[in-house]
């Protein structure tokens, strides 16, 4: 596989994990959560589609599936799509680090299995 290919995927599958750790911080943040425990659906709408990490995190991820498009453009989707595995990891990581969310054996011992299928698919 060419280097500027690798970056492309490697590219997307990082956007990818940092949107949804900014996901996780705007819908957890406290006007949120507080808009979300009332009653009005349109009020908690405003407040969750005006918050800055959700805005964000949902701007990267369109520049990671832009960047995704130029991956498939490029090779097999059967070659490709595994790779978008690695992406859970760099989540797990960014959950584990800096939101300080429990990683257990079980949690642990599944992604790594997944970076397992990655490496073997990408070996191929």
């Amino acid at each position: 596989m060419k280097m500027n290919l690798l970056v492309l995927i490697l590219g997307s599958v990082g956007v990818s994990a940092v949107a949804q750790f900014l996901l996780k911080l705007g819908m957890s943040c406290g006007p949120v959560q507080q808009a979300l425990g009332q009653d009005s659906t349109l009020h908690a709408a405003w407040i969750v589609t005006t918050n800055w990490q959700v805005l964000a995190g949902l701007g990267l991820y369109g520049i990671g599936a832009a960047i995704w498009l130029l991956v498939l453009a490029r090779i097999d989707l059967s070659f490709a799509y595994p790779f978008v595995g690695l992406g859970f990891i760099v989540t797990m990581a960014l959950g584990w680090s800096v939101l300080d969310e429990p990683v257990g054996f079980a949690r642990l011992a599944g992604t790594l299995l997944v970076a397992s299928g990655v490496w073997l698919v990408s070996s191929s």
